[in-house]
Order: C-alpha cells, then sequence, then structure tokens
C-alpha cells in the first residue's frame, strides 16, 4: 500500500465515511473533485487526504468511483477517455449502475464492481461494513477495503433488491409509527424521538441479540400472532 495511488471521485456521504476510516490508519488517498474549493474543503477534514488534478487521474493504480449512477460513466467520458487510463482499476461504487455496462462502455480498462450494503452513515459511525462484487478483486483493492469491512462475492443485482426491499420496509414504518403517535395526540418532539432513536436502536439492539427484557417481550407475542396467523 505503501506506493499506491489511490485516487477518490466523490466526495458525499459514502466517499466521507470510508475516507474517515483510511484517515485513521493514515492510508493516503489522492482526491478529485471538478470544484478545487469543495476538494480543499473536504481534505481538511481528512489529513490522509491531498488534491488531484484530471491528469493526475490518468496515472493513478486504483481510482474509486463513489459517485451516483447518473455520472460515473459521463465522468469516465469527459475527464478520462482522453488519456491513457487503461493501467488504472476502476471500482465503480454506484448501487442503481450495473458494472457490465460500464465495462461495456470502456471495453479496454479495468473495471471492478463493489457495492456498499447499508447505509452510509452507519459504516461512518461504526464501520464493519458490509460490500457485494461479483469480479476477483485485485489484492491490492482487497486491502484498501479492509478497513471498510467485510466484502462477499454475490450478484450485484442482489444487493439492489436487498436495498429495495431494506428501505420500503423501514419508509413503512417509519411512515406508521408516524401515523398513529399523530392520531394519539403525542407532540412532533415525541413522534421524532421515536423516528431517530427509539426505533433504529431497538432494531440495532434485535439484530445483535441483545435486546432488553420489554422488548423481547414484544418479540414473543409478535411471534406467536404470525404463528396463529399461519395456521
Amino acid at each position: 500500500m505503501k506506493n499506491l495511488k489511490v485516487a477518490l471521485a466523490g466526495i458525499g456521504k459514502l466517499g466521507s465515511a470510508m475516507m474517515a476510516h483510511w484517515n485513521k490508519l493514515n492510508i493516503k488517498i489522492g482526491v478529485y473533485h471538478p470544484s478545487r474549493t469543495k476538494a480543499e474543503q473536504f481534505i481538511q477534514r481528512f489529513p490522509n487526504g491531498h488534491l488531484l488534478t484530471e491528469q493526475d487521474l490518468r496515472v493513478v493504480d486504483i481510482l474509486i468511483l463513489a459517485l451516483p449512477a447518473g455520472k460515473v460513466i459521463p465522468f469516465m467520458e469527459n475527464r478520462l477517455a482522453e488519456g491513457n487510463s487503461s493501467s488504472v482499476n476502476f471500482i465503480n461504487m454506484a448501487t442503481a449502475l450495473p458494472t457490465k455496462e460500464i465495462k461495456g462502455k470502456f471495453p479496454s480498462y479495468k473495471v471492478y464492481g463493489l457495492k456498499y450494503m447499508g447505509h452510509s452513515r452507519d459504516l461512518l459511525e461504526h464501520g464493519n461494513g458490509l460490500f457485494i462484487t461479483e469480479d476477483h478483486l485485485p489484492d491490492t483493492v482487497m486491502e484498501l477495503c479492509k478497513p471498510l469491512g467485510q466484502i462477499i462475492k454475490d450478484r450485484e443485482e442482489r444487493l439492489v433488491k436487498i436495498n429495495k426491499l431494506a428501505t420500503y420496509y423501514a419508509v413503512r414504518t417509519a411512515v406508521e409509527i408516524e401515523n398513529d403517535f399523530t392520531k394519539k395526540g403525542y407532540p412532533p418532539a415525541y413522534i421524532k424521538r421515536a423516528l431517530t432513536s427509539l426505533a433504529p436502536e431497538v432494531i440495532r439492539s434485535y439484530s445483535e441479540g441483545n435486546l432488553g427484557h420489554f422488548a423481547q417481550e414484544i418479540v414473543r407475542e409478535i411471534k406467536e400472532n404470525s404463528e396463529k396467523d399461519a395456521d
């Protein structure tokens, strides 16, 4: 990793979350953004970062594309296609953009998919993320991602389905909490607390297997009702 040239394009929530963990281990990351001012503000938060120009991007070893799906291909077309980028390992992190689409557009480039399963805030605050890839990633990429969490080989389309399904149930639960609390006349501050603290932490405790006695009783009640409904 010492002489490896790594670049990050995309300084939003996911880029920030990854950068925070690389910063803890002082892993040097070059940062590119079309707005130099925004790039400078970003690396002020992360001393392990340094500014890169468009020309610099063409000679890095790994280029992490932590960009929205609609911006990945235009980014590569506008800033990289004219230069010699055949030696760069491109890492597509856009959940909604199949990596095979990029490979089809740039057949001479080395493009790998690495998709994050979860919310970027969770990665930022807790680390231990979960990433999905269909590809056999280079050892250098695997080593770079070790501080971020676990990598599992699976189909990208499955990740999209899981993210959509989890988002659906989370939003439905939030709407039901908001509607029910409102009908009962609870103050807005109580509704906000239930949505931002109570419900998320109960879900986290459930997933970690350390619910309190009160919550465990509710789980048993729900399971018993589910079994009765199934009969």
